[in-house]
């Protein structure tokens, strides 16, 4: 497994100062949130993409993928009744992977919770049937590229729309390609009433990405989340991906954040 970090905790910092010091931290990946660079990611010019990816190179760290995928991305939603608007987040799912694909990056993190919730009259097997349909071009994109876009199921203080790991799952698995899984994330599957290690060995094989963090909304090793039985049941299933630290309260700041993380991860994963 290789640990990464996401670069939005490094508030204000530019992209590569974040790159350098994640790898400098110890980190074998960062992870982008598309934000920290503009709204939309077609507004980021295939020299800027080559400016990030070379950064990357220098300091000696990958690119895992990006998060975060939706944020100041206005106008999109997945189970909008509004044609167009479903439309237009369709095509954006494919910008989206190319931009992934020019980073370097392997791995696409669906969450956002506001873009996809069930509003107003719509019947939650219509939604499922439109937040389908907006990732069927992408899915096909990301196969040809070589990236993988993992659903996030999220809890449901966050989201009506795909609350457990089983009903991500279920959603992944209607495309039969393996460019499209799920992700696990500590937090999110903390509200679904049973054992995070149960969860992951009940998901495998469909999820190919993992987020680290705590309930408290700190990163592991912070809160009081015990990784290492999540460590033991990942060692178990065979996951061999990327464990990425991604946190919601930046108290500590990055530079704690990100090397007490990365820390704790060390010695629950039995690394150094």
């Amino acid at each position: 497994m290789k640990f990464a970090i996401c670069n939005e905790i490094y508030q204000g910092w530019a992209v590569e100062d974040a790159i350098a010091h994640a790898a400098k931290t110890g980190y074998d990946a960062i992870e982008i949130a598309p934000f920290t660079v503009a709204n939309y990611v077609g507004e980021i010019p295939a020299s800027r993409r080559q400016e990030i990816r070379a950064a990357a190179d220098r300091a000696g760290i990958a690119i895992s993928g990006i998060h975060w995928v939706l944020v100041k991305a206005e106008g999109m939603h997945l189970t909008s009744p509004d044609a167009a608007v479903r439309t237009k987040t369709r095509r954006y799912f494919v910008e989206l992977v190319d931009f992934c694909g020019d980073l370097g990056g392997e791995s696409i993190v669906v969450g956002s919770p506001k873009q996809r919730n069930v509003e107003g009259e719509v019947t939650f097997e219509e939604a499922w049937e439109w937040a389908t349909d907006a990732f069927r071009d992408a899915v096909k994109r990301a196969e040809d590229r070589g990236v993988t876009i993992c659903f996030e199921p999220l809890a449901p203080v966050e989201t009506n729309f795909v609350n457990t790991a089983a009903e991500a799952i279920r959603f992944s698995r209607q495309f039969g390609s393996p460019a499209m899984k799920i992700i696990l994330d500590v937090k999110a599957m903390s509200s679904e009433g049973k054992p995070v290690p149960d969860i992951i060995r009940e998901s495998w094989p469909h999820f190919g990405y993992f987020h680290a963090n705590d309930v408290n909304l700190k990163g592991p090793g912070f809160g009081e989340v015990d990784f290492v039985p999540i460590a033991a049941a990942l060692r178990e299933v065979g996951y061999e991906g990327v464990v990425s630290v991604e946190v919601f309260n930046f108290d500590e700041g990055p530079d704690e954040i990100a090397r007490r993380s990365l820390t704790y991860l060390h010695r629950v994963f039995g690394r150094g």
